[in-house]
């Protein structure tokens, strides 16, 4: 029996998902982390893949700081470009913001990362939205 590809289709787990976009894909930077992007046609929705490696602590602080990944990419999900795979690098630094800032300040970094990187759908950006609520 074939495994639902629904539940898998949410993450990047291969490897070989990794390199093709880190080695194709284009990347965003700030000073807490690296955002990858590779257009994917082929998917449903947006697959997020994460990088958290021990220079960001031990297994305690990386799995809370990739818990916190999580929750800040289900945030902007429904906003972003369905066709995309997209893989965040966590820099040490991120181990101090999520213990300062928590939930908020993470997605407020990925965020970041997400307008410059063009992420949004037409229409779906902070800016559109404020301009458009201004013009009702």
């Amino acid at each position: 029996m074939k495994a639902s590809t629904q539940t898998g289709s949410r993450r990047l787990s291969r490897s070989a998902e990794f390199e093709r976009v880190y080695r194709h894909g284009r990347s965003t930077a700030n000073r807490h982390l690296v955002l990858y992007t590779f257009p994917n046609a082929s998917a449903s929705r947006a697959r997020l893949g994460l990088s958290v490696s021990r220079k960001v602590g031990g297994a305690v602080e990386r799995n809370r700081v990739k818990r916190l990944l999580r929750e800040a990419f289900a945030r902007v999900e429904q906003e972003l470009d369905p066709a995309q795979d997209i893989v965040v690098v966590a820099r040490p630094e991120i181990r101090e913001l999520a213990e300062r800032d928590g939930l908020e300040g993470v997605s407020a970094t990925l965020g970041e990362l997400v307008e410059r990187a063009r992420l949004r759908q037409r229409g779906d950006s902070p800016a559109a939205e404020a301009s458009g609520a201004r013009a009702s």
